[in-house]
């Protein structure tokens, strides 16, 4: 294979769905050879075998120590390529069984009882950020209302100050733009930004382990794994897992959406006129928009996967994007249609490691739309999307829309 998956400038003017395509029809996985920074990876583009990597955890490794879930190696680069910044490890980079010990402790804060009135918080929230959006005038739609949603809900089950939203997305950027000089200007700068959420979760460490609340921040720094409490490096891990988790699928997938009702304005007009459908439309929201475009996994025992022969220790990167679009699963796979039915996709990855947030990012997606839906009449994209820099995250840096009335 001559294209490099690995490449942040592959994706630079959107996701190669074409070359995606092209690759599958000669199957499902293809070596991506070795790059000047980093080793090579078996690219997994179909569907079923991104199903299958993510349900076998014994087999196919998150774990730090054996590389973790991104491209690089995270037990030499640090997690979010940092370097050695003291983060701790993330949950998302532990395998079974202290991967589903960490779950134990964080999915009962995203429980439908621990989060009771939390959709009628986010309704009042998307009136308020639309209120201060102007209708029929060309905007960017990022700082006014498809970045502070998804993190003044984090703001919440965090238990701080919503006036944050803006230092969490700062972080949140930071820690995600490896690859875009906007985002990791220099070493300096990035140790200045970790510096700052260092104090910040130190903070909110101390805190919560003084005085526990309901929140997910005491859950974190309260949870006792094998019996020992949570480190505070690790804690401190799990918190930027929580702030990428926890609103650049949804940030992206609204700003991805709004595109596709701009291209697809009946799709639109679908939902203005029977907004019962955006349970359903949100699933392909999701499905069509990808936000997350790779996690790599690491084979622990030679095995077969999609006809090629797998050694112990290579890279095995899944390609959601690519599986998301997989003609063998989805009828029309490019086409967006809210009315399609959904019955799985990988946008929130699978197995073990399925995202934990993910009911809450289809509520905020839900809520959002079902306000637009009575104030919009319709997006127009009128200026090209400034797209980060990434071969992780597929989202924008600038949307210009206008909102018609």
């Amino acid at each position: 294979m001559d294209t490099d998956l690995g490449d942040p400038s592959l994706y630079a003017a959107g996701m190669p769905y074409d070359l995606f395509a092209q690759l599958r029809r000669k199957g499902p996985v293809h070596w991506n050879p070795p790059a000047q920074d980093r080793g090579g990876f078996w690219a997994v583009l179909g569907f079923e075998e991104i199903l299958a990597v993510s349900k076998q955890s014994d087999l196919f490794s998150s774990a730090r120590e054996n590389g973790g879930h991104r491209i690089f190696d995270e037990n030499e680069a640090g997690l979010a390529g940092a370097g050695d910044s003291g983060i701790g490890v993330p949950f998302i980079s532990r395998d079974p069984p202290i991967h589903t010990q960490y779950r134990k402790f964080v999915v009962p804060a995203l429980s439908p009882g621990r989060l009771e009135g939390i959709e009628t918080r986010i309704a009042a929230r998307v009136e308020a950020l639309l209120a201060g959006v102007p209708l029929n005038e060309v905007i960017d739609i990022l700082p006014c209302f498809t970045v502070p949603l998804p993190l003044l809900t984090l703001a919440e089950l965090l238990g701080v100050p919503s006036d944050m939203w803006r230092d969490l997305h700062r972080w949140t950027d930071a820690f995600i733009g490896e690859d875009d000089p906007d985002f990791r200007q220099s070493p300096e700068a990035m140790q200045q930004v970790v510096g700052e959420f260092f104090g910040f979760c130190q903070a909110l460490f101390e805190s919560r382990r003084a005085e526990p609340t309901r929140d997910l921040a005491s859950l974190l720094a309260n949870s006792e794994i094998g019996g020992e409490p949570v480190p505070f490096a690790d804690f401190v891990g799990n918190l930027v897992l929580a702030l990428v988790g926890g609103n650049e699928t949804t940030r992206n997938t609204l700003n991805h959406s709004m595109v596709a009702f701009a291209r697809e304005p009946a799709q639109w007009q679908m939902i203005r006129d029977n907004p019962d459908l955006l349970p359903g439309a949100v699933k392909e929201m999701v499905r069509h928009a990808s936000a997350v475009i790779h996690m790599r996994r690491t084979a622990m025992r030679d095995t077969e996967l999609g006809g090629q022969a797998i050694r112990k220790g290579d890279r095995v990167v899944m390609f959601y994007p690519a599986g998301n679009r997989d003609a063998a699963a989805f009828s029309d796979p490019d086409r967006f249609d809210i009315t399609r039915q959904v019955r799985q996709h990988v946008a929130f990855g699978a197995g073990a490691h399925v995202c934990v947030g993910s009911r809450l990012a289809e509520m905020q997606l839900r809520v959002a739309f079902g306000h637009l839906a009575r104030h919009v009449s319709r997006f127009e994209i009128v200026s090209q999307p400034q797209r980060v820099r990434s071969a992780f995250i597929n989202g924008f840096k600038k949307l210009e829309v206008r909102l018609v009335g």
